[in-house]
């Protein structure tokens, strides 16, 4: 139940985000496009990808239906990839057209490279049948998918704070957007594993042991 809460918490998040961006893009202007504005094409590629990313991780993950229809969940899957390729070849062309300071642009590949890396890994282990851990390396994924609403929100939060976004620091950010929630994540999933790992534990000891019989005596 707290996880469906964590992933329904997630999806209204990305739909407003959506719904923003989609919102400021969505009438040619030049004045709103800003250096995007030659570039269109390859910024509408990476949206059109990434909105389908964003709408569809969260259905693999809050509810129950991937196990009551595993073909749909298969096809659904298979949708969250292309979408994640045609956003990858938008941003591609977004990194290879941009002005932006060499930081910036490596920061931005470095994650598209982390979203391609974690979903390859995820496609293998599934290939392999090791569902467990393709589970664990799509919500990697999807962490990643999320990286330009974390972005947004450790941004305003520096601006709130009177730090004016230099290059650096939105490169640093542009890190941090994916990176952090990874550590959190995994900070977490370890803790949770330990936790298990010793409840285990005591109710091994705490059991009983039944005397065994010894068949042959009277």
């Amino acid at each position: 139940m707290a996880w469906a809460i964590v992933w329904l918490a997630l999806g209204m998040v990305s739909i407003h985000f959506l719904l923003t961006v989609y919102g400021k893009y969505g009438h040619p202007d030049p004045d709103a496009y800003t250096m995007f504005w030659t570039r269109r094409g390859w910024l509408w590629t990476h949206l059109a990808g990434g909105a389908l990313t964003v709408v569809l991780g969260p259905l693999q993950f809050l509810t129950r239906w991937p196990r009551a229809y595993p073909r749909l969940h298969r096809w659904t899957g298979r949708i969250y990839m292309v979408g994640m390729l045609i956003a990858c070849t938008g941003a591609t062309g977004l990194i290879a057209t941009s002005p932006a300071p060499f930081e910036i642009r490596s920061a931005f590949a470095a994650t598209a490279l982390a979203w391609l890396t974690t979903a390859l890994i995820a496609l293998i282990a599934i290939r392999r049948g090791r569902v467990r851990p393709h589970r664990r390396w799509m919500i990697r994924n999807y962490l990643v998918t999320l990286s330009p609403i974390t972005f947004r929100i450790l941004l305003q939060a520096q601006i709130a704070m009177g730090l004016a976004p230099s290059p650096a620091m939105v490169a640093t950010l542009l890190w941090l957007s994916w990176l952090l929630p990874l550590l959190v994540y995994e900070g977490g999933y370890r803790i949770v594993d330990l936790v298990r790992a010793a409840t285990a534990q005591r109710a091994s000891v705490a059991t009983p042991i039944s005397p065994r019989t010894d068949a042959g005596s009277a």
